[in-house]
Parts: C-alpha cells; structure tokens; sequence
C-alpha cells in the first residue's frame, strides 16, 4: 500500500487539502510551505495516482486497445507497436477482448471511457460505423485498425485487402491454377468481404468466373479453415489450390489436408494472410501476404496522438500488403 495523501498531511501538521493543492503546485499555498511538502512527500515515498489525477483532469495518460482475442497472433505485433509507441509519449495501455462480438466491443470501450482513458484503439472492428453517434456522445478520439470509417473523432490504420487478394489470387493463377478456393474469415468482416472481391477481380481479368461452390465461409480461426477445407476436398471440380483470409485459416487448412493424405504443395497449394511468425514454422512454411503489424500500430498510436493534440490534421493511412513467397506453393502441371 502506497503513502495517502492524508499519512502526509499528518506528518506536515497541515490539512490534506493543502497538501493536495501543493502537489500540484497550486499558487494557493505558500512557495515554503508548499516545498517543504513536496520533499516530505518524495522522502516518505509518495507515488501519484494517474487515476486520480484523471478523476480531476477527466482523462488519464492511459489509451485502451480493444482486440477481437488476445489468442490471434495477428494482435501480437501490433499491440506491441501500440504500446511502445504509447511509452516514448508517457502514456500505458490497457487491453481488451471483444471475442469478435459487435455488442461486446461496444461495451469494452464504454467501459474504457468510464475509466477515463484519453482514447482508444481498436483492431478488426465489428462496429466501424457505429461508432460514430457513440463518439459524439463520448468525445473521446477512437482509430481503428483494418476498418475504415472517418468522422471528427475517428481515424483508421488499414490494409488494402482488396488488393492483398488479387494479389494472392494472382500469384496462385501465375503457377498455373485455375480452380482456386477462398476460405473467408468472419461472414460479416469487412476484410474478408473486400478480400473476396480482389480474389474474383484476379480471377476475372484471366476469364475466369468464380465458382460459388469453391467459396466458404470461415471463423478467421484454425478451427474454420480446418473444416471449411474438409468441405472442399468433397467439391467437384475440387480445387488445386486455396487462398485462406488468414494464416491461422491457412493453418487449420493445412492440417485438413494432411489429413486426408494430400501432398503439400505437390497435389495443394495454399496462401495465407498476415504472415503471423508461425507462418514461417508450418508444414511446409507458409506463403502468405504479409502485413506490416508493428507499423500499423505504430502509426495507430501516433495518429491517436494527433487527434489527442488537436495540433495536426490527422491522415487516414491504407497499407499495402506484401507476398512472401515460401514452399506451400506450387505450379500447377495437370
């Protein structure tokens, strides 16, 4: 337990009003007095409260950082970006959850803003432009990251899918496929919608139509697109190869395949999304296309930074992934 204001007050013979008001070097109390309390307190170990400097400020040097699941190896890279970025401007962190629930998200950062946090950030949103009336309510700044929606408190961080999947797509049909599934992420995610559609711009520039029948919808988890894939071994034509919305659906795609005693990338190919560090560690390594994590919330954090300082005009920043190239693809010979 730290030293009270009140254990100070009484060990300087004064009210713990004066103490308050000397701490924060108030005019109010007398330049002796008030310095013989600061160096009574910093002798007897007193540490300030950030929470009760923002009860009287009504913000903390404290920013919250909303993601779907603090399991996705998506998130690790750029909370790691957020929070370095948000130590060298003296501000901490706090995290939430949201489990990609639209309700719960909503809820996290209300409670953010109850605990008075000076703004927040939240990645893969399921509200984007709810947020909206939300803000002008709370007056608190919000940047969301990979999901684009402006307003006078909202910036976004984002990346372009729909290029990230003609990109993907046509690295698939340069190898020579030509019957390629997309196993989405979460049905409703903007990302997976705007993924899909660079996957069938891809596949139509080449003539080719996409065939419904090859486009499932997964979770963004493992867990959908180890299913998702047991569904498309079963489809006629089967594909030759799969572009998955990210690699953790890659991951559960790879395992359905080795499974059902298919070689990889001899009989499948198979592309993910992120480039997540286990990307590099799968049977066989992962091609992929990679997102700059870290950047994102770097970028994240100093653009809260910008709508907290009112100082610069804030811009909307769209990324654009790269291809990795490892040994889950192949060309396509029959």
């Amino acid at each position: 337990m730290g030293v009270s204001i009140v254990e100070i007050a009484k060990a300087a013979g004064v009210s713990h009003s004066t103490v308050s008001r000397a701490l924060r070097n108030s005019p109010l109390v007398n330049a002796a007095t008030g310095q013989r309390i600061r160096s009574l307190a910093q002798e007897m170990g007193y540490v300030p409260s950030a929470i009760g400097r923002g009860l009287a400020m009504q913000s903390t040097r404290t920013v919250g950082l909303v993601v779907t699941t603090i399991a996705d190896p998506f998130v690790t890279e750029i909370a790691r970006g957020v929070e370095e970025q948000a130590m060298d401007h003296g501000y901490g962190l706090f995290l939430c959850q949201s489990a990609a629930q639209p309700q719960r998200e909503i809820a996290a950062v209300r409670a953010l803003h109850e605990n008075r946090v000076a703004g927040v950030i939240v990645t893969s949103s399921r509200v984007g432009e709810r947020y909206l009336p939300l803000l002008e309510q709370m007056k608190v700044p919000i940047v969301l990251i990979n999901n684009e929606h402006a307003g006078p408190y909202i910036g976004f961080v984002a990346i372009d899918d729909v290029h990230g999947g003609r990109l993907a797509t046509e690295y698939l049909l340069d190898l020579g496929h030509r019957c390629i599934a997309y196993i989405g992420g979460w049905p409703e995610a903007s990302s997976s919608r705007d993924r899909l559609q660079g996957y069938g711009e891809a596949s139509h520039s080449r003539g080719l139509a996409v065939n419904p029948d090859l486009v499932k919808a997964g979770t963004g988890r493992m867990e959908g697109g180890y299913e998702a894939m047991r569904q498309l071994l079963q489809a006629h034509p089967r594909p030759t190869a799969a572009f998955c919305y990210n690699d953790a659906t890659a991951i559960g795609a790879l395992k359905a395949l080795h499974e059902a005693g298919i070689q990889i990338p001899g009989q499948f190919s198979v592309i993910g999304f992120d480039d997540i560090a286990l990307a590099a560690y799968t049977t066989p390594p992962l091609t992929t296309i990679a997102q700059p994590k870290y950047a994102m919330g770097q970028l994240a954090m100093r653009m809260l930074l910008n709508l907290l300082s009112k100082q610069e005009q804030v811009q909307n920043v769209t990324l654009q992934g790269q291809l990795i190239v490892r040994s889950s693809c192949t060309n396509q010979t029959s």
